[in-house]
């Protein structure tokens, strides 16, 4: 009788400690409503000739049925198993067409019913626009013959969408290469049978530090499971919709076209499979096929990569950045780490770039080697081409120039800068599709001019530009730059650099973001291809301000400020405040308060924003810089508590000096890593009256092989792992924390049990919290219910423990 009371006063107890909140779901205040549950403006496709523009559109959010649909999870999958596709796509539900020359619209005919269409390309020769459209059972190709907008379906709701592309546009654009679902795969894989034995995992000795991956493998019923789903027949599919088999049952990863049509590469996944990485890591093959589909050779036969050295530079030996050339027919080209992928070894080059010609049976040549780990390559011709390569670790950046038809044992470094100097980035080279339709460097007449464009950040803010670039001098002559006075334009494509033909995006904080043709480097005016109306028109009145300050220790931060409108300082007094941000590393102070954004942005709203509060009063600082610094030795998350203490004070520090700031109501709140600095801030230091953090990690000894930007593991640097835990400090959140998760996030590390540890830590030890778990939402939000929902909380959040404080 003793244990029977015992162990219900026990139970008692748990219910006390852990009781439930029967919540229905709510709705935010007007205020937020009709700004958030409007119809997001149309995404735009302009093909590369700009010929056509392809305007699709959709819903704000998924509905809560939608999201809590059936999903099978493996290897870093979450697949659909009535449609055989992503359970976590985002589909358009409309697609209008328009004559980018005349800005006449074309009319559309033959669309499916009920649309939900994703998987956008435009054919080589640019005269179709293909898609997928999605069912409940299956997933169709379809194409839109651009210049009559008539629609067609090629194919059944049969193809396999399971590892994201299905389907591959030939050269000649007159046919496609599809995945399908195998001809012989029964309805279903049948009961789940009971287990032989138990699953085991071994270690041999061989290091494997690898990070908290979800939705893996787990045992012999997955890996069947996840081949069930994985596999796929490759068929040819003309425009007519006649198909034919050209590639075997197997496990496609990609499929690439030489640029003379002749060979393709194909690389398909192969066991064994792992229980620790996600399905990228696992072997693979990567075997050459010609046109017909007749398989030629296997080229390189990838191993499982579960061992690579620790630190962000490490990466595997062997073979990797397969590809083709895109300035010659058929030419592969790869390369190989020359320090074993230990990015801790010193080498005079870190990575040897090779290539090989078609038939592929010679030895392979050597093009280059590259001081850090290479990053990528864009071609040119037959005696240029640009080679990147980057460094985490110094943050050191290098460009080469190189002539690929012979061995660059010294190759010449054009530029070598940070990665992390914003203000000296020389911008990206502009690509064109050759002869063949591949992309390679855009060459003027003259056979000596490129052409670069960047977003040109500079301490008054970014200001997009247009360069020509000399490859005998290596000097760069600017051909234009945006004013940036009242307006942000940014170019979206260079469509004919001689002519300095440029589509732009124009913006203000007041006018929604819309396309204009301009020629750079004239007074003409630029003509306006798109008029999308301002969508938040109830919002137009509230203020937008960068401000720039500075921490105690002299770095420069900025951050953008939202006042109310009609708000007036005078009669209006200090604002209780919202801070929303999101913490940084660099190596170099300097560099961290650089600018990297216009201050005549539009106000762009979506669900994650906290800006939706200045329309219920509060000022709001958005995008608040938070730098975590190390320079030299030392590590920036050395001192990484004091760091954000002090960028919380700067900025609580000028919005009081400000007078439009209480800095006795104020809220910090984050998302992800910026959830994890919400709760870190609520543990050490008492700016704040209350806090909110959004799909968090908090205890940062359940991801011991790096986080964020933290190379060492928590055998490294122990000290530094529990410190930054704020669930080991949760003794001292003294001020109100709402947690929100996702109860199916699947991003490394943010397990939804960390908000549900560190809520259970908070409530043990007597402190005020809540935790809101949202229904089937993964690391980002979807359905409508459970964002509106999220809104409600946070505004009852901010109006009981900010604006309302004594």
């Amino acid at each position: 009788m003793r244990k029977l009371t015992l162990l219900a006063l026990s139970f008692c107890c748990f219910t006390l400690l852990h009781a439930q909140v029967a919540q229905e779901y709510q709705l935010p205040p007007k205020e937020i409503l009709d700004l958030v549950d409007i119809k997001p403006t149309p995404s735009v496709r302009i093909n590369a000739k700009a010929e056509y523009i392809v305007f699709l559109e959709r819903n704000a959010f998924k509905s809560l049925e939608e999201l809590s649909a059936e999903e099978v999870r493996l290897a870093g999958l979450r697949i659909n198993p009535r449609n055989n596709g992503s359970s976590r796509t985002t589909f358009f539900n409309g697609l209008s067409l328009q004559d980018f020359r005349t800005g006449k619209n074309i009319s559309v005919s033959g669309l499916p019913s009920n649309p939900r269409l994703s998987g956008f390309d435009f054919s080589p020769d640019e005269k179709y626009f293909s898609f997928l459209n999605t069912t409940i059972t299956g997933i169709e190709l379809w194409v839109l013959e651009l210049a009559t907008g008539k629609c067609t379906k090629l194919t059944e709701g049969n193809l396999n969408g399971a590892l994201g592309s299905t389907y591959h546009w030939r050269s000649d654009s007159k046919s496609l290469l599809v995945r399908m679902i195998p001809a012989d795969r029964k309805s279903s894989t049948g009961a789940k049978p009971l287990p032989s034995g138990p699953t085991v995992q071994t270690a041999d000795g061989t290091k494997a530090p690898v990070r908290t991956f979800q939705d893996l493998i787990k045992n012999k019923y997955d890996e069947d499971l996840f081949d069930y789903y994985a596999q796929s027949e490759i068929f040819n599919v003309d425009l007519l919709g006649n198909k034919s088999q050209v590639m075997p049952k197997a496990i496609y990863l990609s499929i690439s076209e030489s640029p003379d049509g002749n060979y393709y590469l194909v690389s398909t996944l192969q066991k064994p499979y792992s229980y620790i990485v996600q399905y990228d890591r696992f072997p693979r093959n990567y075997d050459v096929y010609d046109k017909s589909g007749k398989f030629l050779k296997t080229f390189y036969s990838k191993p499982l990569i579960e061992n690579i050295p620790k630190g962000f530079d490490a990466c595997e030996t062997g073979k990797r950045d397969i590809s083709w050339r895109a300035d010659e027919a058929a030419t592969l080209y790869w390369v190989e780490a020359q320090d074993g992928g230990d990015p801790a070894k010193e080498v005079a080059q870190r990575d040897h770039m090779y290539q090989l010609r078609a038939p592929f049976e010679s030895a392979p040549v050597f093009v280059m080697g590259t001081k850090n780990r290479f990053s990528y390559v864009l071609w040119g011709r037959a005696d240029y081409a640009i080679v990147y390569d980057e460094f985490w670790k110094t943050r050191n950046q290098k460009t080469y120039v190189i002539n690929p038809s012979k061995e660059n044992r010294d190759p010449k470094i054009l530029w070598d800068r940070s990665s992390e100097d914003a203000y000296t980035d020389p911008g990206s080279f502009h690509t064109s599709k050759n002869k063949m339709g591949t992309y390679t460097l855009h060459f003027a007449k003259d056979g000596k001019t490129l052409f670069l464009d960047g977003e040109g950040c500079a301490p008054e803010g970014n200001r997009p530009f247009f360069d020509a670039f000399d490859i005998t001098t290596g000097k760069t002559k600017r051909l234009w730059r945006a004013d940036g006075i009242n307006t942000y334009e940014q170019i979206m494509r260079i469509i004919d650099p001689e002519k300095r033909l440029l589509l732009t995006m124009i913006e203000s904080p007041t006018v929604n973001p819309n396309f204009y043709l301009r020629i750079a480097g004239t007074k003409a005016a630029p003509r306006a291809i798109t008029q999308f109306p301002h969508p938040y028109k109830s919002f137009m009145g509230v203020s937008k301000q960068r401000l720039k300050y500075k921490r105690k220790d002299g770095v420069e931060l900025t951050g953008t400020l939202y006042l109310p409108a009609g708000y007036d300082k005078a009669k209006d007094g200090a604002l209780p405040v919202v801070m929303w941000a999101y913490p940084v590393e660099y190596k170099d102070a300097s560099q961290a308060g650089q600018v990297r954004e216009s201050p005549h942005r539009f106000v762009q709203l979506f669900y994650g924003s906290p800006v939706y509060w200045a329309a219920r009063g509060y000022a709001v600082l958005d995008d608040a810089d938070f730098p975590i610094i190390g320079e030299g030795k030392a590590e920036p998350n050395d001192n990484f508590i004091p760091q954000l203490v002090a960028n919380a004070e700067a900025a609580i520090n000028t919005l009081a000096e400000m007078g439009v700031g209480d800095r006795k109501r104020v809220a910090v709140g984050g998302h992800s890593y910026g959830a994890f600095m919400t709760a870190n801030l609520m543990a050490h230091c008492d700016l704040f009256a209350a806090g909110i953090a959004r799909s968090g990690a908090y205890n940062r000894t359940l991801t011991p092989f790096g986080f964020q930007s933290e190379e060492r593991t928590f055998w490294d640097a122990k000290s530094v792992y529990m410190e930054m835990s704020p669930f080991y400090h949760a003794e001292k959140i003294n001020e109100p924390l709402l947690l929100i998760h996702g109860d199916a996030d699947n991003n490394p590390g943010t397990f939804t049990l960390q908000s549900e540890r560190l809520f259970a830590a908070i409530k043990g030890l007597g402190g005020t919290a809540r935790l809101v778990l949202l229904p089937y939402e993964s690391h980002g939000y979807a359905a409508r219910e459970n964002i509106l929902h999220m809104l409600w909380e946070q505004d009852q959040w901010l109006e009981k423990y900010v604006k309302g404080k004594k």
